[in-house]
């Protein structure tokens, strides 16, 4: 699942994101609803902020309670929208929700490529319409109960069945025609048409026995009795809403057991106090760090930074026009931005580079296609001849030839004779946010084109009502990139405008539409790797997506408390938000006697320490459907 990370994030991003496929369109829920918190977005800190490395800090605390339990304290910035695996979008809930459930199919931590779950073996029929799972034996829901074919089945069927029930991953199930169990470790899945997606269905199985009893699914959050019962590596044993929630290691899990004792992700909302925590040792981990923070951190004694590339991208979205299935227009965007020669001017009038080299500070890569290249099989990037390259003169060009003259004050009017000003949603924690939103009113400025910078604690209401013109976006990526590539498909846009759908921006658009749907049924990965290529070109040419960057995962964690821990992919890859449950299953205290301690058939060895992860999100779309970006999503 992508989980955007607002926004973004969603998930993820974030919606870790990536997320899911929509074949049709994805079934909606009640607009703004259901969260557990209104947590703002991802908390980034101030750009250029950071807390000093204080030699007088007392020593650093082991992360251990009372008891002389080995605990690991990830430092988390994002709310939890819900503990529900249905409703759940965004990147923390979607990350605990791999820690603690099974998927029919897993993510191997070296490359990525698919490896067993809860299902052991898979096989397409002939027409490829017809898939058979072997549900492995040796797994059992924490309650001591044996999980089967029967709880797969009953968790497709209900997302089949219920609108609610498939808020969050609704669209990987949109095109199933029948699911049976016809013994315990049989699952079949009949489709209406071929899918390419089945070999990465990311939706949490969960125990029939026990969700077979809730009413209403869009009410139910889970977080009313603990233990939660799942069959995951992690059990969540107590939650307090932006306080922390807390795991126990599952003693059955057949890939083994967890290393530490306890697994506890402790909320922050300020960037620096988790840095703080880090320092004292009061968490392991920390994610999300700025250019200043990880310098600081960089020569610190038991600490050490990770900065690999990351699985996000970071986008300038501007509002297409809101409108949902029932085509009843909505939301206040301004109706310049549907001229795709302003949008276009816009982007020529954005230097990336500058972006990367003083606002990241080299921690990113410049944008160009919608999948970052740490995915190379569909990363894209524009021709010498499609790039809309950064050019200040031709942007103002571009203007004046499309009918947009400066006023005798110097202001860009449009066609009703009114001075161009445009609004853009930004998260108030986000401090990227912040600082490329002080740029583009620059740039911009310079173009004759005013640029208001709002920046929200929770950017979800105004994105959800369309009530914005531009915004800042972005996305978590997942292997297979069906979800992220489905948000911007007319069947992801909502029912009607009291609804709230897939859609991450309100796009719809057939051509794009049509290449969808042939990615999504074709088989043949070099085939299906030109034509979501096509589409990422497709997205480019409109102009309502414009990619600046692709952002590391700059992280840190502390080595006196974290021995060994998996990155993905095993070579420069990320510890916070993976596809999978590899980083915290596999980590090793530092007083532990074993090896590496990590029974991954990959375990990558990332350094000696503990880490504390900051979920930091380019946005927190925390909002009731995938915008969990822009890590959102996850």
């Amino acid at each position: 699942m992508v989980e955007r990370v607002f926004p973004r994030t969603p998930r993820q991003s974030g919606r870790q994101p990536g997320r899911r496929p929509a074949r049709q369109p994805v079934r909606q829920r009640p607009r703004l609803r259901l969260l557990l918190a209104s947590g703002a977005a991802s908390a980034a800190l101030v750009a250029g902020s950071v807390i000093p490395l204080n030699p007088l800090l007392p020593a650093p605390q082991q992360a251990q309670a009372a008891d002389g339990k080995k605990v690991l304290t990830v430092a988390v910035s994002q709310s939890v929208d819900s503990l529900s695996p249905f409703l759940a979008q965004s990147l923390v809930s979607t990350s605990i929700h791999r820690l603690t459930y099974e998927y029919l199919t897993n993510y191997d931590p070296k490359d990525a490529h698919t490896v067993p779950g809860f299902a052991t073996a898979w096989k397409p029929s002939a027409d490829k319409l017809t898939w058979t799972f072997t549900i492995r034996k040796d797994s059992k829901w924490s309650d001591g109960v044996r999980a089967t074919a029967e709880d797969a089945a009953w968790t497709f069927n209900t997302m089949m069945t219920d609108e609610n029930a498939a808020t969050a991953n609704g669209s990987f199930t949109a095109n199933f025609k029948k699911v049976t169990a016809p013994d315990p470790e049989t699952l079949v899945i009949e489709l209406n048409k071929p899918q390419a997606t089945m070999t990465a269905l990311d939706v949490p199985i969960v125990p029939k026995h026990i969700w077979e009893k809730v009413g209403d699914f869009s009410k139910f959050n889970n977080n009313e009795r603990f233990p939660i019962v799942g069959n995951g590596p992690f059990i969540i044993t107590d939650f307090k809403v932006d306080q922390y929630i807390k795991l126990k290691p599952n003693k059955d899990f057949w890939r083994g057991a967890p290393k530490f004792d306890e697994l506890v992700l402790k909320y922050y909302k300020d960037g620096d106090a988790a840095v703080a925590a880090l320092q004292k040792g009061e968490v392991s981990f920390t994610a999300g760090l700025t250019p200043a923070q990880a310098a600081a951190l960089k020569n610190a004694d038991d600490i050490k930074v990770n900065d690999a590339p990351g699985r996000r991208f970071y986008a300038l979205a501007t509002n297409p026009g809101a409108r949902s299935k029932d085509g009843e227009k909505f939301g206040n965007g301004h109706a310049a931005l549907l001229d795709p020669a302003v949008r276009k001017a816009l982007f020529q009038a954005v230097d990336r580079k500058t972006i990367i080299d003083k606002v990241f500070q080299g921690h990113a890569v410049e944008g160009k296609g919608y999948i970052p290249p740490r995915f190379d099989t569909y990363f894209w990037e524009p021709s010498a001849g499609q790039t809309i390259a950064y050019d200040p003169a031709e942007a103002a060009r571009t203007l004046d030839t499309a009918g947009y003259p400066k006023n005798a004050a110097g202001k860009r009017v449009g066609k009703d004779g009114k001075p161009l000003d445009f609004r853009i949603l930004c998260h108030a924690t986000d401090p990227n946010d912040k600082a490329i939103g002080k740029y583009l009113q620059e740039w911009w400025g310079q173009l004759g084109i005013g640029l208001k910078v709002e920046c929200l604690d929770n950017v979800s209401d105004p994105w959800l009502a369309g009530d914005y013109d531009l915004a800042f976006d972005g996305w978590s990526v997942n292997p297979d990139p069906d979800y992220v590539l489905s948000i911007h498909t007319c069947g992801a846009l909502p029912a009607t405008p009291k609804d709230s759908g897939a859609t991450d921006n309100f796009i719809c658009d057939k051509r794009y539409d049509d290449l969808y749907a042939e990615q999504s049924a074709e088989y043949d990965p070099a085939k299906r790797a030109e034509l979501v290529k096509r589409m990422e070109s497709r997205l480019y040419d409109t102009g309502y997506m414009n990619v600046m960057a692709y952002p590391n995962a700059v992280e840190a964690y502390r080595t006196d408390q974290i021995k060994s821990i998996t990155t993905m992919p095993e070579a420069a890859g990320n510890l916070w938000g993976q596809d999978g449950y590899w980083s915290w299953w596999s980590a090793v205290p530092a007083d532990d006697g074993g090896g590496s301690g990590s029974s991954s058939s990959t375990g990558v060895v990332i350094g000696i320490g503990a880490a504390v992860v900051v979920v930091a999100a380019l946005g927190l779309f925390v909002a009731m459907r995938r915008r969990s970006t822009a890590e959102d999503r996850e």
